[in-house]
């Protein structure tokens, strides 16, 4: 069996230990140009009228349908309509950012393509061009809007650093960096990982059967590690035509964009299948470390509870238990299974440095349970992990002499305090069981070292 280990920086602090005890190691013992998004020119418009709950509002949309293919992509697509107030904010004056209230009234089409829109002055508000995604509208803006063309994803090699944990001419194993996105997406199309693996190796492009490509329903790419790539390509904008390559060559599972740590990428597609479906069998090993707001009620435990969109936010995903299921389809909601165990109670219980063993790996699973069992990370907006959380965490925990310094450690928090250690699995070709793991980096340690000096103990697990 073979099995590595990686350290992100010289200077890294002993990451298991909280105590001088050995006991306390937490380390498992465990140059082609690839175009993305062909467009397809040939189709037709119709146009339907629509009228709105509100008799003062009135939506027309010109839908530009494939000629090939019911699936559109919304290219034309207009929405005329005065803004009607929908709910009353702290002042009582009803306000929202133009991307948000588009996307929610054009059902199907994404915020960043609402986005992309607005950047190409498709968008007037009251007459005038908007080409700000976060100006701000209120009740009585009359908004018009046409939704852009699809533009051509291309992954083109770039000089970028990778961290190579491990590579032969199978497989590689990389370190991602936080805030490095893993594939070209809406926002996101180029300085990815993708585009520094095809700087340094040729990637294989697979072939995705017809009934994979889905429409563009979702606008949200930062994915936690996923059981199979082919569940997440309603990420990306495709065009509708689309049946040939792999919008993301190589790429077998991802991590969120905050999210650093391993991740394994196939060089053939033998190991991608073979990888693939591995990920398809949960029997790839998976071991996450994070920093948590607060500390579980139970040291450890199992999660067991769906996992689902948020309905009030389409970017989030929520564990959705039992008796709410029944108000999403299916296909919206899907099993997940999270492991955790607390390593170390930090700085008096303000925080925890807990360990996630992932026995299925949905979109934002770690975070969307975290949330549930009312610990979201460190650092987590978006899962309620703010600022203004930790501090009300740690101020009353800590002693005298670091409150004064509470305030710049927060503002350290800059992504999710989640870290990718250890990743196993068998090799695609030969077979031999691969094991990998890999300390956090230098901003998540130096984040552990601070909360560590607040107050650390480690407490007692039965097994």
């Amino acid at each position: 069996m073979l099995s590595l280990s990686c350290s992100s920086s010289s200077s890294l602090v002993a990451f298991a230990c909280c105590c001088s005890s050995s006991s306390s190691k937490i380390l498992c013992s465990s140059s082609s140009l690839l175009s993305l998004l062909p467009l397809n020119p040939r189709r037709k418009s119709i146009t339907r009228s629509l009228s709105s709950s509100s008799s003062a509002a009135s939506i027309e949309l010109e839908e530009s349908i494939s000629s090939e293919s019911s699936n559109g992509n919304y290219a034309g697509v207009q929405l005329q309509e005065i803004v009607q107030i929908e709910k009353n904010n702290g002042d009582g004056l009803w306000k929202s950012r133009i991307d948000s209230w588009i996307s929610s009234r054009i059902h199907g089409v994404s915020r960043a393509r609402v986005q992309s829109s607005i950047r190409a002055g498709l968008v007037t508000v009251n007459g005038r061009i908007i080409d700000k995604v976060s100006h701000v509208i209120r009740a009585g803006d009359k908004v018009n809007c046409t939704i852009s063309e699809l533009q051509p994803l291309r992954a083109v090699p770039e000089d970028i650093p990778i961290d190579i944990v491990y590579e032969d001419e199978h497989v590689l194993v990389v370190n991602k960096p936080a805030h490095m996105v893993v594939h070209p997406a809406p926002g996101n199309a180029n300085g990815t990982l993708v585009n520094g693996l095809l700087n340094h190796c040729n990637l294989p492009t697979i072939t995705l059967q017809s009934n994979d490509i889905l429409s563009e329903s979702e606008d949200d790419c930062d994915n936690e590690d996923n059981d199979s790539i082919d569940d997440q390509t309603s990420c990306m904008e495709i065009s509708p035509n689309m049946t040939g390559s792999s919008v993301r060559p190589g790429i077998v599972h991802r991590l969120d964009k905050g999210t650093s740590g391993l991740l394994v990428v196939a060089k053939d597609e033998h190991s991608h299948a073979h990888l693939s479906e591995q990920f398809k069998q949960h029997t790839i090993h998976r071991v996450y470390v994070s920093l948590t707001s607060g500390v579980p009620s139970t040291l450890s435990g199992r999660v067991e509870v769906p996992i689902g969109r948020d309905t009030n936010n389409r970017v989030r995903m929520a564990a959705i238990p039992g008796p709410n299921i029944s108000r999403q389809t299916p296909r919206q909601v899907r099993h997940a299974a999270s492991r955790y165990k607390v390593m170390e109670v930090l700085a008096g219980g303000g925080s925890a440095l807990v360990e996630w063993r992932l026995e299925t790996g949905r979109t934002h699973q770690i975070r969307a349970h975290a949330k549930h069992l009312g610990i979201p990370l460190l650092g987590d907006e978006l899962y309620g992990g703010t600022k203004s959380l930790a501090l009300s965490l740690l101020q009353p925990r800590v002693a005298s002499s670091h409150c004064g310094d509470l305030a710049q450690f927060v503002a350290k928090f800059e992504r999710p305090c989640l870290h990718a250690l250890a990743l196993g699995f068998k090799h695609p070709h030969t077979g031999e069981k691969m094991q990998f793991s890999c300390q956090p980096p230098a901003d998540f340690a130096e984040i552990l070292t601070l909360l560590r000096r607040m107050g650390c103990t480690k407490p007692s697990l039965e097994k």
